[in-house]
């Protein structure tokens, strides 16, 4: 790639500051990232490189002139790791041709290793009874038929990323599997060859088809996240009519308003730029980007912002923002960075693989060394090395984490409950802090008319019918009350005011106080401050509406069971503060109201400085860059897919139970995973030692490794619920750990 070609994909900014973003092939483990950036900021000039795991993309900042573009790649390249510029939606095609390929290495890595598994077992049980040398013998030339092939083909992903990290003079997580594998299967090829007792393809096989299991699921999640991230740039107009000197207007794309330029925005459509209104009124709706679900009322002077929708009366907007740097980009500057922080995180598996795998290859290589000190030929201490790579084999590890996750992950999934990362169970144990958003997490995610019961019914109904002529969110939200009913006829909108019908020979209008001709006020006992109102009118029949949003059914219960169990609970929310004091209190929580992206990030990073451990649980864009950034995150299937897929977890309904559902199996499944792994330490303590010696045969080792195996993955299951679903004293429906103690 030459200097001329990446020119085109750099972004300069007004301060001298220059950002490439290069997509990256090769990233496999949270040490491959540490290498990706060490190298990059390790070129004179480079200011910061930062690696989003889930995308495979790197982003690097350096000043005007200070690097050539052509020299990351370069350096990206001698490590061992293939870059080119990142474009979004570019990497589907090579992210589904990737899980094709693991897909079809797993089904023959588990082909292979039923069928030499079979064999084995009988070359074990007649090494007891009466199995001839040459019955074994075949035996074992047909599990290396079997084995070869197999191994050549489902071992590609280990073998390739091995190679090319050793030809860079680095190592990753696949040399150490790589060279297991195939000193594994050399030694069983030389056992066979020369009619011995034993071999070991079982071994090999074994342990390709785990770890391929774990590498796919590992694709699935990413991919799934990379398909819902989708691009915030969509939420924004594509095009935008521009106003010519001459007063005429003019469609042009987004990306071609310039600051200070004027666009005319008509009512129903997203302004495509951030601006002030220079002529109109009309109310927008903001939800998207702020949370605030009532619209704004907006006039001359009042901000706007790219990717709002315009409700009501046709707005001239100055341009104050070039094409990304508006609001809606800033969303999606904060949520990569969340997300690229998010990619440090290191799995509890890939921390014990770390100190595991250089563990066990420098004892069997010590192992092997010791024998040949001690007078012992080749042969013995290369099978004294394999014995010991075999009775240590990583089924039990590899097993000790991922049956803990497909157990939990299927409780889970039985509750409504869909995980989106693989450590999210993890995350989900360590939490102290759970923060909620409001607007479609703790309330309903649609306003309704609360006083709806106070309203006489064919006066509901008449306005209802008024308020199917109308997009605005209000009316909509009191056009639900019509039920199957259809718009009056001659229903008619003034734009920014109201909607006016004939009814029964008298005029009805519906809208705002003054269009009514009402006296702005409401009753006392519907107005808590957090609702909005619309007023109607016909003849001498007046009415206001109240429409709100509700709490959830559950939503009480919910947080009482939360702080039961020792949470600390809270509310940030974008919405105004009127809107949110209400639900606070009656949830008896601390809140914060009017809240931007950036500044519910930084309450977040405050709680982290402060030792919390904090959970996110939102639904809107604006919560998008938080549920990134927290330590773990859920958010509910009503969001929109960008949200979604920032989220650790997202659940089904209307409820907020499978929140505490979801902590609850969280703990228990953390308890599990350590189980596990301390009974792996003490199994590989208590083994590698006979191993040594020389007095685990490696009949006993392949029984062993399997039992051990077959340990963990019995105590997993432990974590599928033991009980029918049930009621709670707090309320919520579980199934769960009845103890709500911390882990």
């Amino acid at each position: 790639m030459s200097a001329v070609d990446l020119s085109h994909y750099v972004t300069a900014g007004n301060d001298g500051a220059c950002h490439l973003d290069l997509a990256v092939e090769g990233i496999h483990c949270a040490g491959c990232i540490g290498a990706i950036e060490r190298r990059l900021t390790d070129i004179p000039g480079v200011t910061e490189a930062r690696v989003n795991f889930t995308l495979r993309r790197v982003g690097i900042d350096w000043r005007q002139g200070a690097v050539e573009p052509a020299s990351l790649v370069e350096a990206l390249d001698k490590g061992g790791f293939r870059a080119r510029p990142f474009a979004t939606g570019a990497g589907e095609a090579e992210s589904d041709a990737e899980m094709k390929r693991l897909l079809r290495a797993l089904a023959v890595a588990g082909f292979a290793a039923m069928n030499i598994m079979l064999l084995s077992v009988s070359v074990w049980a007649g090494n007891f009874t009466d199995i001839t040398p040459e019955t074994r013998d075949l035996f074992h030339w047909l599990s290396a038929l079997i084995a070869l092939p197999a191994v050549a083909y489902a071992g590609r992903p280990f073998f390739a990323s091995a190679w090319t990290a050793l030809k860079a003079r680095r190592t990753n997580m696949d040399v150490p599997i790589s060279i297991g594998v195939l000193l594994a299967l050399g030694v069983s090829l030389y056992e066979t060859a020369i009619s011995a007792e034993h071999a070991y393809f079982d071994s090999a096989i074994m342990l390709l088809f785990f770890l391929l299991a774990g590498r796919t699921l590992d694709q699935a999640m990413r991919r799934r996240t990379r398909t819902m991230a989708g691009n915030l740039a969509a939420l924004k107009g594509e095009t935008a009519e521009l106003i010519q000197p001459d007063g005429n207007t003019r469609t042009v794309p987004a990306a071609a308003i310039h600051v200070g330029r004027s666009i005319l925005v008509q009512p129903g459509q997203r302004i495509a730029a951030d601006g002030s209104i220079t002529a109109g009124t009309s109310s927008v709706d903001e939800s998207l980007i702020t949370g605030e679900t009532a619209p704004r009322a907006v006039r001359q002077g009042d901000p706007v912002y790219a990717g709002t929708l315009n409700l009501a009366g046709a707005l001239t907007v100055k341009a104050t923002a070039l094409s990304g740097e508006s609001l809606v980009d800033e969303v999606q500057r904060l949520l990569d960075k969340a997300t690229e922080a998010r990619s440090r995180r290191v799995k509890l598996a890939d921390r014990a693989a770390r100190l595991y795998a250089p563990v066990v290859h420098l004892t069997a290589l010590l192992a092997a060394i010791g024998w040949l000190v001690a007078g012992a030929g080749i042969h013995q201490a290369v099978l004294v090395a394999t014995a010991v790579l075999i009775i240590t084999c990583p089924c039990a590890l590899a097993l000790a984490i991922p049956a803990v996750q497909v157990a939990a992950a299927g409780a889970l999934f039985r509750r409504g409950i869909f995980l989106n990362a693989g450590d999210a169970l993890e995350r989900l144990a360590e939490v102290d802090t759970i923060v909620f958003d409001k607007t479609g997490t703790l309330t309903t995610a649609e306003p309704h008319v609360v006083n709806a019961g106070a309203i006489p019914p064919e006066v509901l109904r008449t306005a209802a019918r008024l308020a199917l002529a109308s997009r605005h969110p209000l009316a909509r939200a009191l056009a639900m009350e019509a039920h199957s009913e259809i718009p009056l006829a001659d229903a008619r909108e003034e734009a920014g005011r109201g909607i006016v019908a004939t009814v029964d020979g008298m005029e009805a209008r519906l809208g705002s106080a003054a269009f009514c001709d009402v006296p702005e006020r409401t009753n006392a006992n519907m107005d808590n401050g957090a609702a909005s109102h619309l007023w109607f009118r016909h003849g001498d029949t007046v009415a206001t509406f109240a429409i709100a949003q509700t709490l959830k059914p559950d939503a009480a219960a919910v947080i009482t069971a939360l702080k039961s169990r020792g949470f600390d609970c809270r509310i940030l929310s974008g919405d105004r503060d009127a809107a949110v004091a209400p639900v606070a209190a009656t949830l008896g929580v601390p809140y914060v109201a009017g809240m931007k992206p950036a500044d519910k990030i930084a309450a977040l990073l405050a709680l982290a400085a402060a030792g919390h451990r904090v959970a996110m649980i939102g639904d809107g864009l604006n919560d998008a860059p938080a549920l990134a950034e927290a330590h773990v995150s859920l958010s509910p299937i009503s969001a929109l897919d960008i949200t979604q897929a920032q989220a650790d977890a997202v659940f089904l309904g209307e409820r907020l139970g499978p929140v505490v559902e979801a902590f609850d199996i969280g703990r228990r499944a953390r308890r599990l995973m350590n189980q596990n792994l301390g009974f792996s330490v003490i199994y590989n303590l208590a083994a590698v030692p006979l191993a040594i010696l020389g007095i685990v045969t490696p009949l006993i080792a392949a029984l062993a490794m399997s039992g051990s195996s077959i340990a963990v993955t019995l105590n997993a299951l432990r974590a599928r619920p033991r009980l029918p679903v049930a009621k709670r004293d707090d309320g919520v429906a579980s199934t769960l750990v009845r103890e709500p103690s911390a882990p």
